[in-house]
């Protein structure tokens, strides 16, 4: 019987986290990882954690120091990095530091929480030097390599997988229940207020065409909270400025999106990642091209699939049908056995005695005017070492006085960040266009 794997997770949002803890339970089933936040503007709040439904043995919040001192001082088999590509190129060389030479170190994972369709090179490169570097499907799993071995980097890391949430019952038509139509909304694309409140304006307009169905606007998050990405004009606001309100059949809906998906029978999104979760459990899915198909907005990816269409074809009562060669170059439809080769890998280097140290490919040769200002944002030195005043005393040390008025200014600085990029932001970008 194989020895259950000790695992961690670190991740810096809520999207990441979800991603993160499920790679986890895939890569070692046999128990939760321990989770760690990583503090940060996308940190995500209770209600965010507790939507996304993935548990954890449990969840600490730490800086990138803190989490370097936590890995180096609990024995860790795996540890998945669920961050952005900076944070993940910050701890490898904080992990660098730490294990200079070949030791009995953890395995460190990463690769992408969805649709891999901007940055792809700047991404990858930053995630140069983890151990596994997953790739969601074929294709990225192609893609992932090209952009590695086009710069004369080791590009054996790369291992094909698939989204570790693409599960959920297959489609069944409405039956007797209305004909439920979702919109699945992105924090930040479109970006500007005239295309998100087009979005949200014909989304509305579908609901009075068709009063027989029901048509959910469904959110990311709520107002003040941030996700991977940033929102500065919420569809709740822009929902309250609608003349007439909503229609009685056409809501705002939270929740986790695989709930969502139990009900939906047509989901409409411009290239959220929620399209793939739609296709594999075969459910009607369109990916918008009302405001154009451009790489700025992500539905470009879509070219082949068969799912692009207009809000005007959706009114006129159009399901697109999805292309099944499109689907299994992407990963959707994948059973269990998508995970084989990247449990084969991990289970491999988990069984040496020792490993050598990781290698990314951004050095201080390689990149020496770019690597030093992504460490100093963590906080760590040229070296990958924590600067100083990087790390607090353990929080056995410190009094409770201390740690609760810490945990408290800490949230107020997150909503005064928040409120500023919600309602300063606008406003002073509109100052200047007068």
């Amino acid at each position: 019987m194989p020895v259950a794997k000790r695992v961690a997770v670190l991740a810096d949002s809520d999207t990441r986290w979800k991603w993160g803890a499920l790679t986890a339970r895939r890569l070692a089933p046999e128990q939760n990882p321990t989770g760690y936040l990583l503090r940060g503007r996308a940190t995500p709040t209770a209600r965010q954690l507790g939507e996304v439904g993935v548990e954890a043995a449990r969840l600490t919040e730490v800086t990138c120091a803190e989490f370097l001192a936590e890995i180096e001082r609990e024995a860790y088999d795996v540890v998945v990095l669920a961050l952005v590509g900076g944070a993940v190129q910050a701890v490898l060389h904080g992990v660098r530091a730490l294990w200079p030479e070949p030791a009995a170190r953890p395995v460190f994972v990463t690769g992408y929480v969805g649709v891999v369709y901007e940055k792809l090179a700047d991404g990858l490169l930053l995630r140069h030097g983890a151990d596994v570097v997953l790739a969601n499907s074929r294709a990225d799993a192609h893609r992932f390599r090209g952009v590695y071995e086009g710069v004369g980097a080791d590009a054996s890391a790369v291992t094909e997988t698939a989204l570790p949430f693409l599960d959920g019952a297959p489609y069944e038509p409405a039956g007797l229940r209305a004909h439920t139509v979702v919109f699945a909304v992105q924090p930040s694309v479109p970006e500007n207020k005239a295309d998100r409140g087009y979005l949200l304006g014909r989304a509305v307009q579908h609901a009075r065409l068709h009063p027989e169905r029901e048509v959910l606007v469904k959110l990311r998050s709520r107002p003040g909270e941030h996700t991977t990405h940033l929102e500065e004009l919420p569809y709740q606001k822009l929902a309250e400025k609608l003349p007439g309100g909503l229609p009685p059949n056409c809501r705002l809906a939270y929740g986790n999106m695989g709930e969502v998906l139990d009900r939906t029978d047509l989901l409409v999104t411009v290239s959220s990642t929620a399209a793939l979760e739609s296709l594999h459990r075969g459910i009607p899915t369109a990916v918008l091209t009302d405001l154009g198909i451009r790489e700025a907005l992500g539905n470009h990816h879509f070219l082949g699939s068969g799912c692009l269409a207009s809000w005007d074809e959706i009114d006129a009562g159009a399901l697109p049908e999805a292309d099944p060669a499109w689907l299994a170059a992407q990963g959707v439809g994948a059973g269990e056995e998508a995970f084989e080769a990247a449990r084969a890998r991990v289970d491999a280097l988990c069984a040496r005695a020792a490993l050598p140290p990781v290698a990314p490919y951004y050095t201080a040769t390689t990149a020496p005017g770019y690597l030093p200002g992504i460490l100093a944002r963590h906080h760590l030195a040229p070296d990958g070492t924590p600067m100083p005043g990087a790390l607090r005393r353990p929080a056995g040390e410190e009094s409770w006085l201390r740690r609760y008025l810490r945990a408290h200014l800490r949230e107020a600085a997150r909503g005064a960040y928040r409120h500023g990029v919600q309602r300063v932001a606008p406003v002073i970008r509109r100052l200047g266009e007068l």
